[in-house]
């Protein structure tokens, strides 16, 4: 990053990241399990679930791409924002037309947005901290 001192996360927000996103996912999943749905609504909501998580790791890192002056292309920026949106949009839709009970579809809702803001936070802190890393393996001793 130029003109900016980038700091390493805290070992504690690197916890609690990957604690929330493990407890988002598997609330989700469990959820599912758990559900009087058929096999096919389950696969559905699994898989926004994982379409989500992929579109926004990739959201992350090309918004972080452009900040850096890494080239990103107008075409994978957009592709990387219309997929979240759009996994966002399937949940729900998914959920408006469910035969759930209100209660229900907040969890679903809840533990899907938890889920897609960790990965998100989780792929911040992998990035920062593979970049302090490698600053601090360029920098001369005893500097």
């Amino acid at each position: 990053m130029k003109n900016t001192e980038l700091r390493k996360p805290s070992n504690a927000f690197i916890g609690v990241s990957w604690f929330v996103l493990i407890v988002g996912i598997a609330t989700f999943i469990i959820g599912l399990w758990n559900a009087e749905m058929k096999l096919n609504e389950k696969g559905y909501y699994f898989t926004v679930l994982m379409f989500g998580l992929f579109s926004v790791i990739s959201l992350q890192m090309t918004v972080r791409d452009q900040l850096e002056g890494i080239p990103v292309t107008t075409v994978y920026y957009g592709l990387a924002w219309g997929t979240s949106l759009l996994s966002v949009l399937l949940l729900v839709i998914g959920l408006w037309n469910a035969d759930l009970d209100l209660s229900e579809k907040g969890f679903y809702g809840m533990s899907f947005v938890l889920s897609l803001f960790a990965a998100i936070a989780v792929q911040k802190n992998v990035r920062d901290t593979k970049l302090v890393d490698h600053e601090e393996e360029e920098k001369p001793p005893f500097e």
